[in-house]
């Protein structure tokens, strides 16, 4: 989950070091460093600070560090406490200086060998292995870009890395395994980052590692080399001006800002995609319409919110294509025996398109038996749409809040739409599917009333002030959203949180009623209204405080302690809808609770480590 960006320039390059950190502190804020020196200097200037990069800009200022020529990187800790020992980029003789995302899985015994060799750890790290491997390869060979060739062979486990070596100033080495890193080329300078945006101010052409490949980055250019050593020459992603979509703008929190985008994403995300004829299968990908032709059973893979939104998903494939679905975490996917049903479709879903369990599930579906690979992601350069065989784009935009919602709501519309397409092969009548078109279109208008009821949201966030736990209910399709709810709350408020099927209280839950546990009822007017009711009133009769979003307050009034009242809306998209209040009552808690929403304690953005 880690950061990484280097610079090979012919300017100063410490300022876009921390701006690339900056951009990136979303995968990790446990600590920061950087290393930099001149192109003409053997002298390396190295600043490491445990905390958030702000912390790093402090020590900057106090001691100004000038060279062309640097690494940096903000770390999510998995080896070694935060500390400044522990914090990158780590050397070896001060010499090698590198930066790494991933996790090296024979760290030990590539410490034990080391330390035979003479060389001396002073981290917790699996990190620092590889930098004293790449010296004693350095030793020799020629070139760093070739110690690092070697000595990548000799690794077991997921690494994207930075290095330098102060007898070639004006060289960055990358490579990369199972992490993501891109290449930026700018104008006299070279870049590299784990996430595009890192380097987007910087760079208008890129060039997306694949999995293998190590770089040599230059002032002037750039060599790539694959897995087996050959040269290679990777395709060019021209684009400019990411950088101009991440500001706050006039909101407090990231956070907030991407849950009031919701409306006008969603609007953008329909156009063109949805037509008068409905939902054109080619949006998934060329092959598309030959592909879902043959689609008997569908197979979710996800994690997070992301799985939320997969079992959202299977409610609309079962109930309205009548395909059987199955959902499942992707941490867990692999590690256990299957059986695959003929013709079944693989999805995975992610935000980032980088999540390492989510991506290793995708490879590993690739010699399972399933009729192809669908993935449904916001970032299209990332590995999952470069790896699938079809791609679902969300178009959400750049998600800085490590609360994912935004992309959520669009995985869901993007969900809805695939079921509209599957289902047409299997049953579902035009009449239907206009009527679902039509609720689709009424998306964003219906989610800007939602967004309207946040005075109300902020009245009820004050009763969870002084809460240390909470329940969330619901049913149906609609439990999901209890726990996407419950999610939001422990990420950011933390809160202890959890979400039940509401016909599961009388089986263990009910234990926990009482005056002090705030519990949260996703209610809105479908066939399951009259059983959650009769479920609410078991809460009640225990003495619990009940708050209740639904659509009409004469169905609760003798129960809750507060209702928030949402428009009548057609039931499946109310799934949809009903998530945008518990985005709100999360974050509104966590204001008065005076947490760090944006950036919430031991958390990242992206998982790139398993």
């Amino acid at each position: 989950m880690c950061g990484i960006v280097g610079v090979a320039s012919e300017s100063q390059v410490t300022e876009k070091l921390i701006n690339g950190l900056l951009r990136q502190e979303y995968r990790g804020y446990d600590s920061s460093g950087l290393a930099v020196f001149g192109k003409d200097s053997n002298q390396v200037q190295v600043i490491k600070r445990p905390g958030k990069v702000s912390e790093l800009q402090n020590a900057i200022e106090e001691t100004p560090m000038i060279g062309n020529t640097g690494i940096a990187h903000t770390r999510w800790a998995t080896h070694g406490v935060p500390t400044e020992s522990n914090a990158h980029p780590h050397h070896s003789r001060e010499e090698v200086y590198i930066v790494h995302n991933g996790i090296i899985e024979n760290h030990q015994e590539l410490r034990t060998t080391l330390k035979a060799l003479g060389y001396e750890f002073e981290s917790e790290t699996d990190t620092e292995v590889i930098a004293h491997l790449i010296h004693a390869k350095r030793e020799i060979t020629e070139s760093l870009a070739e110690a690092v060739r070697l000595a990548v062979k000799d690794l077991e486990g997921a690494y994207a890395l930075g290095a330098v070596h102060i007898k070639e100033p004006q060289v960055v080495v990358a490579a990369r395994k199972g992490s993501p890193l891109v290449l930026g080329m700018g104008s006299n300078e070279n870049l590299i980052a784990s996430d595009q945006l890192a380097i987007a101010d910087y760079a208008d052409k890129f060039i997306f590692l694949e999995e293998g490949d190590t770089a040599e980055v230059t002032p002037s250019g750039a060599r790539l080399w694959d897995v087996s050593d050959k040269e290679v020459v990777r395709p060019v992603v021209v684009e400019k001006a990411l950088g101009e979509t991440i500001e706050k703008g006039e909101y407090r929190h990231f956070m907030l800002k991407e849950i009031f985008e919701q409306p006008e994403k969603i609007k953008a995300l329909l156009e063109g995609q949805l037509t008068e004829g409905g939902v054109p299968q080619e949006i998934f990908g060329p092959t598309a319409p030959e592909v879902f032709e043959k689609v008997e059973a569908v197979q979710i893979v996800a994690c997070g919110t992301s799985y939320h939104a997969g079992l959202v998903a299977r409610h609309w494939l079962e109930g309205l294509a009548g395909l059987p679905c199955s959902v499942e975490v992707a941490s867990e996917f692999r590690y256990r025996n299957k059986v695959v049903a003929p013709n079944t479709l693989f999805v995975s879903i992610s935000q980032s398109g980088e999540t390492a369990d989510t991506l290793a599930c995708l490879r590993y579906s690739k010699d399972s038996g399933y009729l192809a690979r669908l993935g449904i992601c916001n970032v299209p350069t990332s590995s999952l749409a470069r790896e699938s065989d079809l791609v679902f784009l969300t178009k959400a935009g750049p998600e800085i809040g490590v609360a994912s919602t935004k992309a959520f709501t669009t995985q869901l519309v993007g969900l809805l739409m695939l079921t509209l397409v599957l289902g047409r092969s299997h049953g579902l009548s035009a009449v239907a599917e206009s009527s679902i078109n039509e609720s689709i279109r009424a998306l964003p208008e219906s989610l800007d009333a939602v967004m309207a009821l946040e005075p109300l949201i902020i009245k009820m966030a004050e009763e969870f002030d002084d809460k240390e736990h909470a329940l969330f209910l619901g049913r149906g399709i609609h439990y999901p959203i209890a726990m996407e709810g419950a999610l939001k709350l422990k990420e950011i408020s933390y809160i202890h949180a959890e979400a039940y099927p509401a016909g599961e209280l009388k089986h263990g839950p009910l234990a926990l009623i009482d005056a002090e546990m705030p519990v949260i009822a996703v209610a809105p007017n479908d066939d399951l209204l009259e059983k959650l009711k009769s479920n609410l009133q078991e809460v009640k009769a225990r003495g619990g405080e009940l708050y209740v979003f639904g659509h009409s307050l004469e169905s609760h009034e003798d129960t809750v302690s507060q209702f928030i009242e949402l428009p009548e809306i057609p039931e499946l998209i109310a799934p949809i809808i009903y998530t945008i209040p518990l985005q709100l009552l999360s974050y509104h808690v966590a204001i008065l609770k005076g947490t760090d929403i944006d950036q919430p304690r031991n958390l990242a953005k992206s998982v790139t480590v398993e």
